[in-house]
């Protein structure tokens, strides 16, 4: 039993066909997704426990590089492994990793696996000081909705809110018009709208062009009204019998229209039609979050495609070198 990386593109090639066969497999593990981060200019390592030709477990990381040479190493949605299939070899993928990361001066090292790294699996041995603790970040959310796509489309819309059937046939009333586009500009001028009224900061204009362009399966939908321009746009991406809506904006001013409906309905029978058996709308409060969660708004408007409520274990760390890590953290507060 061995830790290697996969480093050649028939390495990449053999794990892509590994994960896409997992039970566990999804985009963040992706040599998808590796491509596309790779475009965004982050180093991107792909780990394996192995013997021969045989994979065990595997964890695609994240390398971001920081001030003075540090990094922060991220493991999105992962490791990979299956409880009883060489449990005993973890502590060895884990620590091998670890010690890789302490070796690239990475000063916190997060985890956001789909199974938790707590017991049943007590032979895990992070290396004093080091800890699995729990992360303060959100960058993976911790529940999720999940839209059934293997019924009719009569049914899917069936088991929606009635709320949420009645906002896509307002839509469609105002005539509203879905389609496919590449129109990266018309999407940046909505998103820069939806963050300056919604308060958040947007990513650069080159990483949703990476997302459209070098992402494979991605698509950008752009809703507009007749004969005008559009009033809303929503990238997602299909990977493997799952699709996962991952940005919209939209123009307040047009509100009324209902266009997002109309674009998650069009993306749910666009992923359908692909032969997706799962909608992702990717990310919503907790159920026993507070009022004041920030994702209080956009949960309850998901809420009313229906579907099922998904939660996934929480993020977790391992802080290599604190002091970096609480300085970096202040300087992230500060800047807000």
């Amino acid at each position: 039993m061995e830790v290697a990386r996969m480093t050649s593109a028939e390495d990449v090639h053999r794990y892509g066909e590994w994960l896409h066969s997992h039970p566990q497999g999804c985009l963040w593990q992706s040599a998808e997704w590796k491509a596309y981060q790779e475009a965004l200019g982050k180093e991107v390592r792909i780990y394996v426990l192995k013997e021969g030709t045989d994979i065990f477990a595997t964890a695609l990381v994240i390398i971001d590089r920081t001030t003075f040479g540090f990094s922060t190493w991220d493991i999105p949605r992962g490791p990979i492994w299956e409880f009883g299939n060489r449990d005993s070899d973890l502590g060895l993928f884990l620590n091998t990793i670890v010690n890789d990361a302490r070796q690239d001066r990475c000063f916190c090292l997060y985890l956001s696996p789909q199974i938790p790294l707590t017991d049943p699996l007590p032979q895990i041995r992070i290396p004093n000081p080091c800890s699995l603790s729990l992360s303060p970040r959100h960058e993976q959310p911790a529940v999720t909705r999940i839209i059934d796509l293997t019924q009719p489309e009569e049914e899917i819309l069936k088991r929606m809110k009635s709320k949420g059937r009645y906002n896509i046939s307002v839509a469609h009333k105002h005539g509203i018009h879905v389609e496919q586009s590449e129109d990266i500009s018309a999407f940046m001028d909505l998103l820069k709208k939806t963050g300056h009224r919604d308060n958040f900061t947007i990513h650069p204009r080159k990483h949703y062009e990476a997302f459209l362009s070098k992402l494979p399966g991605s698509f950008l939908f752009l809703a507009s009204i007749p004969q005008g321009k559009p009033v809303a746009g929503l990238l997602g991406v299909i990977w493997g019998t799952r699709a996962i809506y991952y940005y919209g904006a939209s123009d307040y001013a047009s509100r009324a229209l209902m266009a997002p409906y109309a674009l998650q309905w069009a993306a749910m029978r666009h992923a359908k039609a692909a032969g997706c058996t799962s909608y992702d709308l990717l990310g919503v409060a907790p159920p026993d979050a507070p009022a004041e969660h920030p994702w209080q708004g956009v949960s309850a408007f998901k809420e009313k495609f229906g579907g099922t409520l998904v939660t996934y274990p929480p993020e977790q760390e391992i802080v290599l070198r604190p002091i970096a890590s609480r300085l970096l953290r202040l300087k992230r507060k500060l800047i807000g």
